[in-house]
């Protein structure tokens, strides 16, 4: 199962802190829908959809759809926070 590092944990409670969002709000990742793209889209969501696996740490939530859970297994999601507020994920091994 996907694990989440301090750094991810804690940029993601923040990008889903902002009171205008719903409690259940989280990381999603999800299988890119074009094979033109990148593997994986990341995107906020308000909630699971249908068939998502929850991997929650610390007050975050990543809900990642079965292709996503899937390939990252075995995988550590992690973050760096540029001096500007940017957040950058990678993933890497555990």
């Amino acid at each position: 199962m996907l694990t989440l590092t301090n750094d991810a944990a804690s940029a993601i409670r923040n990008l889903t802190a902002q009171p205008e969002l719903p409690d259940a709000t989280g990381l999603r990742i999800a299988a890119s829908p074009t094979e033109a793209g990148p593997p994986l889209a990341i995107s906020l969501s308000a909630g699971p959809q249908p068939g998502d696996q929850l991997v929650e740490s610390d007050g975050a939530r990543v809900y990642l759809d079965s292709d996503a859970a899937a390939a990252l297994d075995d995988k550590a999601l992690d973050a760096d926070v540029s001096d500007q507020g940017e957040v950058r994920f990678q993933v890497t091994d555990q």
